[in-house]
């Protein structure tokens, strides 16, 4: 077997194409197979798939294909331009490469494998391509697959907020909480990113109808967004969302007494720790600020939000009895921070109640968030929206990219 039989058989060439040439520049690190086709041979029509279509004309074409060993690789190809009697001239498509890109679908598979796990300038580094040239091809097969997902079976949904890049900006992520995959990802958090998203859902074959719970944060965007586009959805106020406002009020009062108290400073992360996580020290000054020092409104603060962490682990039918009785005495608390939190609670009321009959958390978002920001660190950001919102649909979207097809 020669060398041409040889890159013919490792293409997967069939009959009329077959390789004319191969030439190795040693020098420039480059090897080039030109392949061509036979004369007489047929092709079918790129539009409607007709066959027996003889080509008229041709067109030198040329795609980067993955390395031979150290040495980049490039395939060159007189195209066939063929005339359908249904659908005019069309170039044929070439059974290595999709059409109109300038990669083998071998080299985009490559790349699709590698983009969830590392940084797409780093990729474009190792095989020595711009990195745009190399999101095209993301962003393409992240489209196509998007575009053949189905939406008809969502019934639960999660939506929290991401930041995309310094200055408060931010992207919106709705997920299949049942499927545990990012369904939808848009720029902003206010309530018109959840009416993108039921067009979106709708494109999918989806029913926004159909989503009968909901978790979400207590933002007033989202709240307004999920009463008037997802109408039928009750919504779930995400428990890890509630105890940050406790822990927060928990924060605000410490900064407001460590100047009077000395016994204070250095401490502020003993009291936003659960005491099963607390080191001994941490734990030691805690127990000391609850029995000994009640008189300082960080010891009622941490009092209160240890009580409110209890509040989950009511049986259902007594919970609203036991946040009623956790609210009174939090107003009466004279904390300020834990009196806007009894305040915000009693404003939210059925929503965080909910969470005993959904029993649905966004800790799946926080967990897709983490990796969203991970990769994100890697990259040292993206330049774009539109690259963050395709990394994060590759990273968690689990879509059927059809890399196989591709190999």
């Amino acid at each position: 077997m020669n060398s041409k039989d040889l890159f013919a058989l490792a293409l997967g060439l069939v009959s009329p194409w077959y390789v004319a040439r191969n030439e190795l520049d040693v020098a420039g690190r480059r090897l080039e197979i030109g392949i061509d086709f036979e004369r007489g041979g047929t092709f079918r029509c790129s539009e409607c798939d007709t066959a027996g279509c003889k080509a008229y004309d041709s067109e030198e074409r040329s795609w980067r294909h993955l390395n031979f060993f150290q040495y980049e690789t490039i395939l060159t190809a007189r195209v066939p331009r063929v005339d359908c009697g249904k659908c005019g001239k069309r170039l044929v498509n070439v059974p290595w490469a999709r059409a109109g890109s300038g990669f083998t679908m071998l080299f985009e598979a490559l790349i699709l494998t590698m983009a969830p796990h590392m940084p797409v300038a780093a990729i474009a580094r190792l095989v020595g391509e711009h990195d745009t040239r190399l999101w095209r091809i993301i962003h393409h097969h992240v489209d196509e697959a998007r575009a053949a997902r189905d939406d008809s079976g969502v019934r639960s949904l999660g939506v929290d907020e991401t930041s995309s890049r310094r200055g408060h900006k931010y992207v919106s992520l709705f997920v299949d909480i049942d499927a545990r995959r990012v369904l939808f990802a848009t720029e902003g958090k206010d309530s018109s990113t959840v009416e993108r998203f039921r067009e979106d859902m709708i494109d999918h074959a989806g029913d926004p109808d159909q989503i009968k719970e909901v978790c979400l944060d207590m933002s007033a965007a989202f709240i307004k967004g999920v009463r008037n586009s997802l109408p039928e959805a009750v919504p779930t106020f995400d428990k890890f969302h509630v105890i940050q406002l406790l822990s927060k009020a928990v924060s605000d009062t410490f900064r407001s007494e460590k100047d009077e108290h000395p016994e204070l400073k250095g401490n502020r992360y003993a009291l936003l720790r659960n005491p099963e996580t607390m080191s001994d020290e941490q734990l030691g000054f805690a127990s000391n600020l609850l029995l000994r020092k009640t008189h300082l409104k960080s010891a009622r603060a941490l009092h209160l939000k240890l009580a409110f962490q209890d509040f989950y682990y009511q049986p259902a039918n007594e919970a609203e009895a036991y946040l009623k009785r956790w609210c009174g005495w939090a107003q009466r608390s004279r904390v300020p921070a834990m009196v806007k939190v009894a305040r915000t609670i009693r404003e939210h009321w059925d929503g965080i109640l909910r969470w005993f009959s959904s029993k649905i958390t966004n800790g799946l978002i926080e967990g897709i968030n983490s990796l969203v920001q991970a990769a994100k660190a890697k990259a040292r950001g993206y330049r774009t929206s539109r690259n963050l919102i395709t990394m994060i649909y590759l990273i968690a979207g689990k879509l059927e990219l059809n890399v196989t097809h591709l190999r």
